[in-house]
């Protein structure tokens, strides 16, 4: 059995003492840090890696059963952090990794100092007093469309996941993205993304926390980001000019700026 590092694929570069991890979103990899990470490897020491059953990640090592949950990658989060000594690091993550994020700092206090979370969602699914900005039924035909054409789904949401139609290059790297997991992965992947409910997290989450949103985003709205920023005791919301739901890739300049207010 490979150890936690090759596992989860880790890289760790830069001269700075402080760690810096970076957790990528669904169907992607650490790859899609590329230009923003590199921005503070000279004062961090970060540490990227990809999500069981993603990128260069150890495929063997996926277990449907184990991987059911969202608490299943925190725990993989604090293995990685624990196999590298982290303390006082900070958490920056992408997606439904904000979640992954937020789990992580409860399970292992001390180990993350700080959270940074893009494009954030405590919940996607609509409840009673609450917008997800989806209806159940639509979650489920996602995810139905999904488990029958794969690689039709990913052609098709890459591009309004991506946003910015004037830049088709982005979207194409991320169909591709999506394209290159495995299927039965993606699939098992989406339905605990998209069906998770983390909003009763939010109250315990007691490290500084910046919220990154994007002015449009269809995965995640502004009203999804004020959610998760009134509900997270101590948090500040910088809404982005940046529009899509990855603006690590579309506008790495303007996150890396408004990473440098918090950090």
């Amino acid at each position: 059995m490979p150890g936690v590092l090759e596992r989860n694929n880790v890289k760790v570069r830069g001269a700075g003492e402080q760690p810096m991890m970076f957790a990528h979103g669904y169907g992607c990899d650490q790859n899609m840090w590329r230009f923003v990470a590199p921005a503070f490897e000279p004062d961090f020491n970060t540490v990227l890696f990809d999500h069981v059953g993603a990128g260069g990640s150890d495929l063997s090592a996926y277990d449907k059963r184990k991987y059911s949950s969202l608490s299943a990658y925190a725990d993989d989060v604090v293995e990685i952090g624990r196999g590298l000594a982290l303390q006082d690091a900070v958490f920056v993550g992408h997606s439904v990794s904000a979640m992954i994020g937020i789990l992580a700092s409860q399970k292992a206090p001390g180990m993350f100092s700080k959270l940074i979370l893009i494009g954030p969602s405590a919940r996607y699914i609509d409840d009673d007093g609450y917008v997800g900005g989806f209806s159940a039924k639509q979650i489920e035909e996602l995810l139905e469309f999904l488990e029958a054409n794969h690689m039709g789904w990913s052609a098709q949401m890459a591009p309004l996941i991506m946003g910015n139609p004037d830049r088709p290059e982005l979207a194409e790297e991320l169909t591709n993205s999506f394209c290159r997991t495995d299927p039965e992965i993606a699939k098992a992947f989406a339905r605990v993304t998209f069906t998770s409910d983390n909003r009763k997290d939010l109250a315990g989450v007691t490290a500084p926390t910046l919220i990154l949103q994007c002015s449009e985003d269809i995965i995640a709205s502004q009203v999804v980001g004020d959610f998760v920023n009134r509900n997270i005791p101590n948090s500040r919301m910088i809404v982005l000019k940046a529009t899509g739901h990855c603006p690590n890739l579309s506008a790495p300049a303007e996150v890396i700026a408004a990473m440098r207010t918090f950090v």
